[in-house]
């Protein structure tokens, strides 16, 4: 991707610039009507969906949802150092670890009841269990291929979105209504929300520390994604591996641990962390807003129920999991 070239900039621009517009109207409702500024933007996003299928503005929406949202995370690492890690506490960081594979175990486990293969309640628990879409892709690429292979990717992408809009929303209502603080919501919302677009959104319609909490402990699932890929690559030896599978960790999150560990063994000065900070929250309200706009309610539609359902039992499955561990945990 050449952003110097002018024809890019041609290219890209008009859906940018509508992706900057939805997040400055998605502001504006936050500041004077109180609304959360990140859920306005993803429900703005959706009612303009039809910019996405079509047209000038549809290049510059994909790019928003990808490249500007992994800016924004990136650019979080500058206000997140390895104190926060160590605050987070080993017992935490292994109910993450262990909602992760027991997510992925559990749709394998639970597919044929289903009515759908364990390759298929692989792909489908990975992406809830790591990170959504992202993962979908990535552990598509070891499956073997056939002739439903890429409409099971098409359904694991666009349910586990659709899931992780909905819980979005209902996430941060069901941690105000258990009693959890700051801290803990964001741990529940990184620890179940699929996508890393809609855990920054729902982590900060609570508070900038839920935000923050929340953005940190998806990092951590996402960087899961490495393992979890080694290990399938090794036990599915017939799976196809191609040249251009995506990479076992994300671009974007390697920019966050080294702008994090950056912040964490230097003394950098207050007014670039607090730009960093505000450059963030722009470039992800930006990129929600994009994620909305790619959301098709027609397309939603059409998924299977069963497959639909074993989708939602392996969300829930998380939730209730990482909700009991909190518990547990005090």
């Amino acid at each position: 991707m050449d952003l110097i070239s002018p024809d890019w900039w041609r290219r890209h621009a008009p859906g940018l610039m509508v992706a900057g517009l939805v997040a400055l109207a998605a502001q504006f409702l936050s500041e004077h009507y109180g609304a959360p500024a990140m859920l306005m933007a993803i429900l703005l996003g959706i009612a303009l969906n039809f910019l996405s299928e079509e047209g000038r503005a549809a290049p510059g929406i994909g790019v928003a949802a990808r490249g500007v949202l992994r800016l924004g995370v990136a650019l979080l690492g500058l206000r997140i150092s390895a104190e926060m890690f160590v605050g987070l506490g080993w017992p935490l960081l292994a109910l993450i670890v262990v909602g992760v594979g027991a997510t992925i175990g559990v749709g394998m486990a639970v597919a044929p009841l289903f009515r759908a293969s364990r390759g298929f309640g692989f792909l489908t628990g990975g992406a809830v269990a790591i990170c959504g879409a992202s993962a979908a892709m990535a552990l598509a690429a070891l499956l073997p291929k056939g002739a439903r292979a890429e409409r099971d990717l098409v359904f694991a992408v666009v349910g586990v979105t659709v899931l992780s809009t909905l819980a979005m929303i209902v996430y941060p209502m069901l941690a105000a209504g258990l009693g959890l603080d700051d801290r803990l919501t964001g741990v529940f919302l990184g620890a179940t929300i699929h996508d890393v677009a809609q855990v920054v959104g729902a982590g900060f319609s609570v508070s900038p520390e839920a935000g923050e909490t929340a953005t940190l402990v998806k990092l951590i699932r996402v960087a899961l994604l490495a393992p979890v890929v080694l290990v399938a690559a090794l036990v599915l030896r017939d799976g196809a591996v191609g040249a251009d599978r995506p990479p076992l960790l994300p671009g974007f999150v390697i920019g966050f641990l080294v702008l994090a560990t950056l912040n964490s063994v230097l003394d950098l000065p207050h007014w670039l962390t607090a730009a960093a900070g505000d450059g963030s929250r722009a470039a992800l309200l930006t990129a929600v807003a994009a994620v909305g706009m790619k959301t098709s309610v027609a397309r939603l539609m059409q998924v299977g129920a069963a497959a639909m359902a074993l989708l939602v039992a392996e969300t829930v499955f998380l939730a209730a999991l990482v909700l009991a561990g909190l518990w547990l945990l005090g």
